[in-house]
């Protein structure tokens, strides 16, 4: 069972984007997919709740609510047998504890950045808080970029790549900047689920992710020592 995150605390990244997209291309593949919601926002709740009935299942829970009074939150946070991927869907803005604890049940972060100056500047601070405060060496969790709403040779984009390729993070998907996405969020599928041709050229960045995901289980500690000196400087 592989636990993964969406987080920034830099909002409108594309978080819910990311964790519903993956959600609806796991469970696509056959696996049994959870998707745990907790932000307040309810969006992946929203987008669960619209999934169609013909298109594979995904278990998908309110973590940003209390149980109800007949329920135990163990029992509210149960992971169904079966399950393989359990994605994450976080709120902006967390503090120090909310990170740790996000953190320690994480084993790998993905990161959505968009190509603006404030975004990266937020994002440089954040991967920090994530070393730092969150203890991702110590957890040995796995820290991953997925930039998000890119429009191809832009200005913008190449000073993102740049100071992506100054940290050593791991770049593992390119998002491109379409309507499809709000489109396919309407519908509650993925994006790879919709029946547009030009749609079905953004399938290959989620096969792209998932591969990386799925293939690079191992640990990420001496990187992320590195990262944390790069980042102190």
């Amino acid at each position: 069972m592989l636990r993964i995150s969406v987080m920034n605390t830099k909002g409108g990244c594309g978080k819910t984007t990311i964790a519903t997209n993956l959600a609806s291309y796991c469970a696509s593949l056959g696996y049994g997919t959870a998707l745990y919601d907790y932000d307040k926002q309810a969006s992946c709740s929203r987008w669960a709740k619209a999934r169609p009935p013909g298109r594979n299942p995904i278990h998908c829970v309110a973590a940003f609510e209390p149980p109800c009074a007949s329920m135990t939150r163990s029992w509210q946070m149960r992971v169904p047998q079966g399950t393989r991927y359990i994605i994450s869907d976080t709120p902006a803005g967390y503090g120090m504890v909310d990170i740790e604890d996000r953190v320690a049940e994480a084993d790998v972060i993905l990161i959505p950045v968009l190509p603006s100056p404030i975004d990266i500047y937020s994002t440089a601070d954040f991967i920090r808080d994530l070393l730092l405060i969150g203890k991702a060496r110590v957890h040995n969790t796995r820290l991953a970029i997925v930039t998000n709403r890119a429009r191809i040779n832009t200005r913008s984009v190449d000073k993102l790549e740049r100071f992506l390729n100054k940290l050593d993070i791991p770049v593992i998907a390119r998002i491109r900047d379409t309507q499809h996405y709000v489109s396919a969020a309407e519908q509650g599928i993925g994006i790879h689920e919709m029946n547009e041709r030009d749609a079905q050229r953004d399938r290959q960045i989620w096969a792209e992710l998932f591969g990386w995901l799925d293939s690079n289980r191992g640990g990420f500690a001496e990187f992320e020592y590195s990262l944390l000196q790069k980042l102190k400087a």
